[in-house]
């Protein structure tokens, strides 16, 4: 049952997931060392589930009968330290996976007449869409409350840390 058109497709959105895997991780990483701990665990979160969305599309090209091309991105991963950059870039990708794969869904089914590929590619779409949501939500706090809205953030961590007890300390 070889679909070269949706093999083909679901090989670009594998790179197009590990471009937002490998990004949002960076995110992550640089959030968390800043100590804004909300939003480094809301990429972590999100990156966990683009990782769910490449093993969809995998195992879909293997019944496909194709060879899933991991390890490739798109683009490199972008050195972003602000916060509210990040949060536009992450706006911006998952903005772009939705129009991407709402057109590849139309493309597979004209093709190839690939339902399931098609209801895949939609499903993705709106799971990209709460993704989409929960970064406008974060992006507009941060646009509300400014500074204030992350020192709270660092703040609630710095508690959080000096209320844990000592481990193993001998006198």
């Amino acid at each position: 049952m070889r679909k070269p058109k949706s093999i083909e497709l679901l090989n670009q959105a594998i790179k197009e997931e590990e471009t937002a895997l490998h990004q949002y991780m960076y995110f992550h990483f640089v959030l968390s060392d800043m100590g804004y701990d909300l939003l480094a665990n809301l990429f972590k979160r999100i990156a966990i589930e683009e990782m769910k969305h490449i093993e969809v599309f995998a195992e879909r090209i293997l019944f496909l009968g194709g060879e899933p091309q991991l390890g490739e991105l798109s683009k490199p991963v972008e050195k972003i330290h602000d916060p509210k950059d990040m949060l536009e870039w992450a706006m911006k990708s998952e903005a772009e996976a939705m129009e991407m794969y709402s057109k590849w869904a139309l493309e597979v089914i004209a093709a190839e007449r690939d339902i399931g590929t098609e209801q895949l590619f939609k499903k993705v779409v709106m799971e990209e869409e709460k993704h989409f949501e929960l970064f406008e939500t974060e992006f507009l706090n941060l646009q509300k409350f400014g500074q204030q809205y992350l020192a709270q953030q660092a703040m609630e961590r710095s508690r959080r840390i000096g209320n844990q007890p000592f481990s193993n300390q001998n006198g």
